[in-house]
């Protein structure tokens, strides 16, 4: 059985600041909003869908950490190394997102011509836009 990601929910503390640093995300890597609300978004590129959703009090006690059990960081492809550059002028500056590290920058490590910069949702979600050949 072959099988494709259909979709990813990131439950975040408060939908009032990580909605609208989603949207805006979404918005640059053009998916398209499918459903919203106060408490959540839904977005999609016509083939992978992303929930975005507020945490429900009663769990809201937890923070992420990218090291601990379960998810570490969530990368989206862009289709060159200008386009990963584009995005940081274009987005992470304008957002001024914090980009840590010395980034963007190569990681042969992972695959010749791999080339990416991190960066972090208001709850410190680890995310992704990478360059992979």
């Amino acid at each position: 059985m072959k099988a494709s990601l259909c979709h990813i929910q990131i439950n975040v503390h408060d939908a009032k600041i990580s909605l609208p640093f989603y949207k805006r995300l979404f918005a640059y890597l053009e998916y398209k909003t499918i459903d919203e609300s106060e408490s959540h978004i839904g977005v999609s590129n016509g083939t992978t869908d992303f929930w975005i959703i507020e945490t429900e009090e009663a769990h809201n006690d937890k923070s992420f950490h990218r090291k601990a059990s379960g998810l570490n960081h969530i990368a989206f492809k862009v289709s060159s190394k200008e386009d990963v550059h584009t995005f940081v002028s274009e987005f992470l500056k304008k957002e001024k997102v914090k980009v840590p590290y010395d980034m963007p920058r190569d990681y042969p490590e992972y695959k010749a011509g791999y080339y990416a910069v991190f960066f972090e949702d208001p709850d410190r979600v680890k995310l992704e836009v990478a360059f992979v050949p």
